[in-house]
């Protein structure tokens, strides 16, 4: 036990603020190191000092759980942090490791391993994930006949191939002779609903599988100095402040692209370059309006779901979604109104109707087309709970101080004579100044500046994709960082829709950006994009990214995004002389050194 008298009263200050900002791994981590330095410094005749903490074993595979995941977002990593905490809560051996950190040929002496796998897109692996799951559905994967396993896979019913990459990885597993322990899990934007009972049965089968090399060893314990200072996190948000919400796109532009910038004072909450700002929404009040009429509902019904009363109005305007439509909520409307042209819909055989289908309805259009009778703990129960968004930052704290700024595209368009939104987006795009909104840090580590400032960097970005590129720039700049920056930027027209032009001009008067190459796709008759751009500087491309710098890409996954690897494979083949191998090998090396990082969505 660590009492307040150990220490200066000048030092109770600083170690307060330093375990606030700190996760419980970082704690542990800490206490350790502190530990270690203490048992250094002491006299051999002295005894142990009162603070304790358990000697690791050595690692042992066969007395070892590795909890390996891949994340896009951050919802993977969260659970998979929780998940170890909770097995090293129990004396067990654990470790938790980024699939693109993790050393495959450890695989093969695995005995106990969880996976926790986001899906991005369509049934795709996450960014850092890929080069693993290629090594684990390749012909390289060895035989597992020793390895029990459990896969648990997150992400959006919206998409047809719902948590398709995680269900792969489970079979692919089974296939190479592994155990499985208990069916994979399947979570969608409810996450919680799916995940908390899969962790329960995991840590459950990993104390039967590991209790033989549990340890027995106390655990350190730590009396904080003082209260700790709250600490601001995706389940409790700050309450941050709008400063300025202003357009940024010119009255001609058919898109609305706004400049946001919120107080985060009295926060503490820090960030980096490439990390994301999450934003709790609320619905707003006229499409609540429209859901109630069209289940035929009233606002202040009480409703109860799992164990929680609220009047319905407020389960539909601050805990549910309305606006994006899912499968699993046209499966229930089907059941409910016996719908032969919605069970034709949601046939296997129509998977690229329903995709379309979604794509391009709401809520509100699938409740008017097949009225149903809804109860309201039946319609509260269908939807799906209303979820953070995630913005990538605009801002480098250096420069913003207490301020996070965001670059939001306002997703809206019209209906049958209605207005359709997205959800945050719309609730951002009508906050005033003075307004609060809910806000965290997402941390993005694998999207961040080169540790070497001397290193390039290709910034490659479309639309509001751009974002993390303002904050890298200031970033670059504050630190007058010797590396280059070039910025390669795509939006529909160079007038109205050339976001940050003012800064970009400046920021190349003053040497802070050192290129650029701007595709304004609807300025001529054949659109070019920013891909296109890549591929006309491709020599250059080559012989930046050969000297050591780092790319990165940042923006729509389904088409910009695969565009540009496209671009980048095809420039290794003709400037690099490689086939088609050996450039997929090259991009493939580059992220894992990483060197050619991803932020899309």
């Amino acid at each position: 036990m660590l009492a307040p008298n150990y220490l200066p009263e000048a030092h109770h200050a600083l170690i307060a603020e330093l375990a606030g900002s700190l996760e419980s791994p970082g704690l542990h981590w800490l206490s350790g190191y502190f530990a270690g330095v203490a048992q250094a410094r002491q006299p051999a005749r002295e005894a142990a000092p009162p603070l304790t903490v358990a000697a690791a074993p050595a690692p042992d595979s066969a007395r070892r759980l590795t909890i390996l995941y891949g994340s896009q977002t951050g919802n993977a990593k969260r659970i998979a942090s929780a998940l170890h905490e909770q097995v090293l809560a129990q004396g067990l051996e654990a470790r938790l490791v980024r699939a693109d950190q993790y050393k495959t040929k450890e695989l093969k002496d695995e005995q106990l391993l969880y996976v926790i796998m986001s899906t991005q897109g369509d049934g795709d692996p996450p960014d850092d994930a890929i080069a693993w799951v290629e090594f684990l559905l390749g012909k390289r994967a060895p035989k597992l006949p020793r390895l029990k396993y459990a896969v648990l896979g997150l992400g959006d019913s919206s998409y047809p191939s719902f948590c398709g990459i995680s269900q792969k990885i489970d079979t692919r597993l089974a296939e190479l002779g592994a155990q499985r322990l208990q069916d994979a899990g399947a979570a969608d934007l409810d996450i919680e609903t799916v995940a908390a009972p899969w962790q329960t049965r995991a840590l459950e089968q990993a104390r039967d599988t590991l209790k033989s090399g549990a340890s027995t060893a106390p655990q350190a314990t730590v009396t904080p100095l003082h209260p700790q200072a709250e600490k601001f996190t995706r389940d409790r948000p700050f309450q941050a402040e709008v400063l300025l919400n202003q357009p940024i796109t010119g009255r001609d532009s058919d898109r609305d692209i706004r400049h946001l910038e919120l107080s985060l004072a009295g926060s503490k909450l820090r960030y980096e370059p490439g990390d994301a700002l999450g934003v709790w929404p609320l619905q707003d009040d006229t499409l609540v309006a429209r859901v109630l009429e069209a289940s035929g509902l009233n606002a202040a019904d009480a409703v109860e779901h799992q164990g929680v009363r609220r009047p319905l109005g407020e389960w539909l305007g601050r805990y549910r979604e309305l606006t994006v439509l899912t499968r699993p909520f046209l499966t229930a409307l089907a059941e409910r109104t016996q719908s032969g042209e919605l069970t034709a819909l949601l046939a296997p055989e129509a998977r690229e109707r329903l995709t379309a289908y979604l794509g391009t309805h709401q809520l509100i259009d699938a409740l008017r087309q097949w009225p149903a009778n809804w109860t309201g703990p039946e319609l509260v129960a269908a939807l799906r709970p209303l979820t953070p968004r995630l913005y990538s930052i605009a801002s480098c704290a250096a420069v913003a101080e207490d301020e996070v700024h965001l670059t939001l595209g306002h997703v809206a368009f019209e209906r049958e004579g209605e207005s359709r939104w997205g959800v945050t987006s719309h609730y951002l795009s009508e906050r005033a100044e003075g307004d609060m909104v809910p806000v965290f840090i997402e941390e993005n580590t694998r999207f961040r500046l080169p540790a070497d400032a001397t290193r390039d960097i290709i910034m490659i970005g479309a639309g509001t994709g751009v974002a993390p590129f303002r904050a890298f720039v200031q970033a670059r700049a504050d630190a007058q960082a010797p590396g280059r920056n070039w910025l390669i930027f795509g939006n529909p027209h160079f007038t109205s829709d050339f976001l940050y032009q003012t800064e970009w001009q400046q920021a190349l008067k003053d040497g802070h950006l050192d290129r650029i190459d701007l595709a304004f796709s609807r300025d001529q008759a054949d659109k070019i994009y920013v891909q296109h751009k890549l591929l006309a500087q491709g020599a250059d491309v080559y012989d930046w990214i050969q000297a050591g710098a780092h790319v990165y890409v940042c923006g729509d996954a389904d088409r910009m995004a695969r565009d540009v690897h496209a671009a980048l494979l095809e420039i290794a083949r003709d400037h690099g002389g490689l086939d088609t191998e050996g450039a997929r090998l090259w991009l493939d090396d580059l992220a894992a050194q990483g060197r050619y990082a991803r932020d899309v969505y």
